[in-house]
């Protein structure tokens, strides 16, 4: 059978940065470190650069079947990346030198509620992006992280219509009977206003450092949620959405603050050489969101 990719020259001559496919979908089980396998179903897109500037072009199918091979017959970790990616180049033997797939699942994780410990599933987005280029590899691992913000700004004029409410109920006479101020509290009258809150995502990037040999999903959605302490919940009973309506009230935070609370806690974790952080609070009062962008600030590093 004819074959135009290897019998056919270029109909204008030029190199190519990359040339693959996007959005293969097929599925696949991801190992990632202190967890068991899991299996997920995945968007892939694979491509190598094209160095000969008269090749008609390079051989997809050799990309899908290796794919297809780890599909099958392997399980998708540090290691097995590695080795895809170069047997996507060797695959390409005199057309090409670089190689780049990107991973795109959802991440399944069985978390617990925060008093009454009952368990449910969160789905976490997560990339996992591997480079290969003159030798070098480059390893990144993003995933999304949903989480409650309450505004600090509609958390005082709460306070204040609050306060106000206090002082038309009970006047300015220091002699204030306890019980009666904890019986009002208790109404809606004592609690005149509440601030707003609204879900968001932390979207974060990090590069892999050298020293990582599996993946750290689970970690990072833990620094991330740590640093936050307001994460969604899954299952919860009374006691837990109270503990959550306490967590909100005690970490209000504009995006700025969300966006430097991962900054500093990544800052400390060695095993991120680079990060990206984009936080997105949905706004409950505006039509607009309110988003924060920041990087770890290295030369030649990931920009805003």
């Amino acid at each position: 059978m004819p074959d135009i990719a290897n019998q056919t020259k270029a109909q204008t001559e030029g190199a190519l940065d990359w040339v693959g496919m996007s959005n293969i979908e097929m599925p696949m089980v991801v190992g990632a470190a202190n967890e068991p396998e899991r299996p997920v179903n995945a968007l892939i897109d694979a491509f190598v650069n094209l160095t000969d500037p008269k090749a008609k072009g390079i051989h997809m199918s050799r990309l899908y079947l290796l794919l297809e091979e780890l599909s099958n017959n392997d399980m998708l970790t540090h290691q097995s990346l590695r080795r895809l990616l170069h047997d996507f180049i060797a695959s390409h033997d005199g057309l090409a030198d670089q190689a780049y797939v990107k991973f795109s699942f959802d991440y399944q994780i069985r978390r617990k509620a925060l008093i009454s410990k009952k368990q449910g599933w969160k789905s976490y987005p997560v990339v996992l992006v591997g480079r290969y280029n003159a030798g070098e590899l480059d390893l990144e691992l993003s995933v999304d992280v949903p989480y409650s913000s309450t505004c600090p700004c509609s958390a005082a004029l709460a306070r204040q219509l609050i306060q106000e409410a206090f002082a038309n109920q009970f006047g300015t006479d220091a002699d204030v009977d306890a019980e009666a101020v904890h019986r009002w509290l208790g109404t809606t009258q004592g609690i005149v206003a509440t601030p707003h809150s609204q879900r968001s995502i932390a979207e974060v990037k990090v590069k892999l450092g050298d020293a990582i040999t599996e993946f750290p999903i689970i970690a990072l959605i833990d620094a991330i949620e740590g640093s936050l302490k307001t994460p969604v919940q899954a299952a919860v009973k009374r006691e837990d959405e109270q503990e959550f309506a306490r967590l909100n009230g005690q970490n209000l935070m504009f995006c700025e603050d969300a966006a430097r609370r991962l900054q500093f806690t990544l800052n400390h974790q060695p095993d991120y050489s680079d990060f990206w952080i984009r936080v997105n609070h949905y706004e409950s009062l505006h039509a607009h969101d309110a988003v924060s962008i920041t990087t770890k600030g290295i030369p030649g590093g990931f920009k805003a």
